[in-house]
């Protein structure tokens, strides 16, 4: 829709103002004497005093047929043809003839009185209207410019309020918690910039509580989620602690089992706080990145020998195929842990006497690297689900493959931060493959 400048409106609506009593003002005048012209030439005014003296001489020259109707019928069409108007009164003020075409009341300031006189006596009076009157011109003038405030005021709060007045009522309903609000539509520029920015807000807002809803709602599973991972090392932890306690372990071998099962319920817990704060500070903190130039092959290696031990213990063999030339800018100790969750996920699902796979290579203006392993894939459900946070495929949330649930969100979070992505699929051949990329340095 096309619009126009509140300054050019107001400049449009006076010249409205200005034009349209002049109009009606020339629309009567051509009505009334049926010319253009607003001046008379000299021609004109000279026939026009020929027509007042000649009605003047035929008034004067003929008192004796004053009452005669036959010459009152002529005199009136000698007045018609001159569109003028006559009054002729005795020497009592008594009305003798009057034209009947126009009120006169309203044409003294256009007229010329006369007295009759013979031999010093007045015979009467009379009175001859000329027919230069602007009076209807005039009102027509004053009618065009009532109905050019009127049409103006029309305009304006059509223009003007009535958008307003529209947007301060959506203001007040989205106050009142309604957001299905139709702001209207306005001609003039300013005002549909007000509304312009007006939705930009309103989508906003809507954005912002809709995150915040949608943040309150993951703040509860979160809780929810953590309190149930918590409880089940916490019970195992405090029942072998209360065994051992109370000598139920008596043999060295026993004590020994006890022992090492309260340490491995003591790293599930330490591992679950630790994911817990990073995903903390990934989701809710917004920490600024600490950008220096990496060698993601050599965080890779670094990624694998963390994790050589438990491969071992699977008897898992990793495989790796690293380019030379793929540098990244981005937080050293972020992309570490990002990449020991990957590798930690794919050990963790990888049987034994399994295979993973590792590449890392350069595409263009992307640095790309992939794991695969030979474990049993995603589900459709968990290829829906994968990134979710504290969501573990296994319905029994068996810790032991299932981890805490944050790994995949929190590497997800971090290579997004790098302008990265990552994405999981199950390749063509069996198992699952994960892939990422950053922008290269």
């Amino acid at each position: 829709m096309r619009t126009i400048r509140i300054r050019t409106f107001t400049l449009l609506c006076f010249f409205f103002i200005l034009t349209l009593p002049w109009i009606f003002y020339a629309a009567a005048h051509i009505f009334e004497t049926n010319t253009l012209s607003f001046a008379k030439s000299h021609s004109q005014n000279e026939a026009l005093k020929g027509q007042f003296a000649e009605i003047a001489h035929l008034i004067e020259s003929n008192t004796d047929k004053w009452n005669d109707v036959n010459w009152q019928n002529q005199l009136d069409n000698h007045l018609q043809k001159a569109k003028m108007d006559a009054v002729i009164l005795s020497a009592s003020d008594q009305e003798i003839f009057r034209s009947n075409r126009k009120s006169h009341s309203s044409m003294s300031s256009n007229s010329e009185k006369y007295s009759v006189l013979e031999n010093g006596r007045i015979l009467g009076r009379f009175v001859v209207y000329m027919p230069e009157s602007k009076t209807v011109p005039f009102i027509s003038m004053v009618f065009g410019l009532f109905l050019a405030f009127f049409i103006i005021g029309i305009e304006m709060r059509r223009f003007l309020l009535k958008p307003l007045e529209r947007m301060s009522l959506a203001a007040r309903q989205m106050a009142a918690g309604d957001w299905d609000v139709r702001l209207p539509d306005s001609r003039i520029t300013e005002i549909a910039k007000v509304r312009d920015g007006f939705e930009v807000m309103v989508s906003g807002l809507q954005t912002s509580i809709q995150k915040q809803l949608q943040l309150e709602e993951e703040r509860r599973f979160v809780i929810a989620a953590v309190a149930h991972d918590l409880r089940t090392p916490l019970f195992a932890l405090r029942g072998y602690l209360d065994g051992l306690e109370q000598g139920i372990a008596q043999s060295p071998e026993k004590i020994s089992k006890y022992i090492t099962v309260c340490k491995e319920k003591s790293a599930q817990l330490d591992r679950l706080v630790e994911d817990l704060f990073t995903f903390t500070k990934m989701e809710y903190m917004e920490e600024e990145l600490i950008n220096v130039n990496i060698d993601l092959p050599f965080v890779i290696r670094t990624s694998m020998d963390s994790l050589n031990l438990l491969a071992r213990q699977k008897h898992i063999s990793i495989s790796t195929d690293l380019a030379d030339d793929c540098d990244i800018s981005g937080d050293r100790h972020l992309l570490e842990r990002a990449i020991n969750n990957l590798l930690d996920n794919a050990v963790r699902h990888t049987p034994s006497n399994g295979d993973i796979e590792v590449r890392c290579y350069k595409d263009g203006s992307k640095v790309i690297f992939t794991i695969r392993d030979t474990g049993p894939g995603f589900t459709t459900e968990e290829l829906q689900r994968v990134f979710e946070p504290l969501y573990r495929g296994e319905t029994s949330r068996n810790r032991l493959t299932g981890g805490s649930g944050l790994g995949l969100t929190i590497s997800q979070r971090i290579i997004r931060r790098h302008r990265g992505e990552l994405t999981a699929k199950n390749h063509s051949e069996g198992g699952a493959i994960l892939t990422a990329w950053i922008p290269a340095y």
